[in-house]
Parts: structure tokens; sequence; C-alpha cells
């Protein structure tokens, strides 16, 4: 299989061979808004991942080239070396963003119905950017910037492995994809009373990872067109909501049907 077609079989949406040993981001056809594929082409051979479903790096080889299993080594060797330095400036950049924040409303949340919510927002040359932190076991490794039109965004180099952000209230573990999903999910448990530990995972792929570390939960999945969301969830194996529209989410759905009737939708599947 050639690297193209390698990469396709990986959900990227990749129409040509990138430039040899840089990182290049592209598509995904779960996110094709967003550039969640990861490529490093290395001549006959190449480094893939879907940040949004694969959990580890998938190595390409040449069918006809021969390569050096040694010098493959000392690429791996040296893209973690460099991968580790991004993480660093990438948490420190992070750090850096909240220092710049007010906590106020935002565009994109209003346009999710959540019209007083505030959240981390950076003024940036005029335009509000809202800041979602993101851990690990407390550590603060990134962030998702969200501007007011919607687009989202990680630092670049952060880790995503295993990077949520919580909604704690001391209830069962739900795990979910998105931020305002989240705060949909948390409107329908407050409405009837019930409490909740959410965690944003930010990707279907993180939402495996997330669920492996903990002892059990609930998972809301996207209805994605191309089934990942469905998958994951079955994947995880722990009760699940999704909604009954293709291309719908629990945010989606919540102002569809409208907070009462998402909420006993939500507690048919989600049992807390």
């Amino acid at each position: 299989m050639d690297l193209l077609n390698y990469c396709k079989a990986h959900g990227i949406l990749i129409d040509h061979v990138p430039q040899v040993g840089i990182w290049k981001r592209f598509p995904t056809v779960d996110h094709p808004k967003s550039r969640n594929g990861a490529v490093k082409f290395m001549g006959n051979y190449a480094f893939v991942q879907n940040h949004a479903t694969d959990i580890e790096v998938s190595i390409w080889k040449s069918d006809t080239d021969s390569y050096d299993s040694e010098q493959i080594m000392r690429d791996v060797r040296e893209a973690e070396f460099k991968k580790q330095q991004d993480q660093r400036q990438a948490a420190n950049k992070a750090a850096w963003l909240l220092n710049q924040c007010k906590f106020s409303t935002h565009p994109y949340l209003i346009k999710k119905g959540f019209k007083e919510e505030e959240t981390n927002v950076w003024l940036n040359e005029g335009k509000k950017i809202m800041v979602i932190p993101m851990r690990v076991e407390g550590s603060l490794v990134g962030c998702q910037l969200i501007d007011e039109e919607g687009s989202k965004k990680f630092l670049f180099g952060q880790r995503t492995s295993l990077a949520s952000f919580s909604f704690d209230n001391k209830g069962a573990n739900i795990l979910c994809e998105g931020y305002a999903t989240a705060l949909s999910i948390r409107a329908a448990l407050k409405s009837m009373k019930r409490r909740y530990c959410i965690h944003v995972c930010f990707s279907a792929g993180n939402m495996v990872k997330m669920a492996a570390s903990l002892s059990n939960g609930y998972v809301v999945a996207d209805n994605d067109a191309s089934g990942t969301g469905e998958r994951v969830a079955k994947e995880i194996g722990w009760d699940y909501w999704m909604s009954d529209k293709v291309g719908e989410d629990a945010n989606d759905t919540h102002q569809r049907l409208g907070s009462f009737k998402f909420a006993q939708s939500l507690l048919r599947s989600v049992r807390v």
C-alpha cells in the first residue's frame, strides 16, 4: 500500500506526499475542518497518526524501497526528544495564555445556547479567543483555542494524550469529546439534581485512553457520519448515549429538543 492510501485508511484526508522530515498536519474524515491528521514522511517510511482515532503513531514502510531499521530507530528517538521539547514549550505557552485571560462570555458559547456562561477569554488583536486548559493528572499540558466562529485548534506540539478538562461535581465519570457538549450534559444533570464528573476529552481516540485510566463511567458519543463516535463508545464498553440523528452531538440535541426532553433522553442511557 502506498503512503497516500495508508494515510487514507487511517482517516486522513491527504492528496500529496508531504516534504521529507517534517511533521505536516491534515484534515481527517471525522474532523474535516480541523487538522487532526499528522504525517512525517521520511522517504521510504513515514510516521502517521490520526489524533481523533489513533492511540499510537503508526509506521508506514515502502513495499519497494529498502529501509534501514537502525536509522528508523534513530529517527524515532530524535522525534521523541523533539516531541518532549515541543510539549514543554506548549505547556509554558498555555500558562502564559491563561494568565492573559479574563473571565467573560464568548460568541461561540452564545451560539451553543449558553449566553450567560463565562469562560477564559483571551483578547487577541480585537478577537475573543476561548482558552480551555488541558491537564494530565492535574498538570497543565496545553489548551484548546476556539475563536468567535467556532474554529478550534491546539497549541503546536502540545500533549493531547490523556489530556482533559473536567467539570467535577463529585459524581459519576462521564466522557465526551467537546466543551459545548459537556456544558449541555452539565445543564441536564443539574436540572435533574444529579452529580457528575464530566471529562472533556477533545477527541474520540482520547476517550478510549481516558476510559482505560478510570474504573467505570458513561460515554456521551457524537453521532458522526463516519460512525467513529459509536464505534469508540462500544470499544470502551460502558453504557453510552448518542443522538438518534446523524451529525449531531449532545449540544445539537440539547438545542433541538430543549433542556427537559434532552435531560430525559440522556438519563435513559446515562443512569447516574
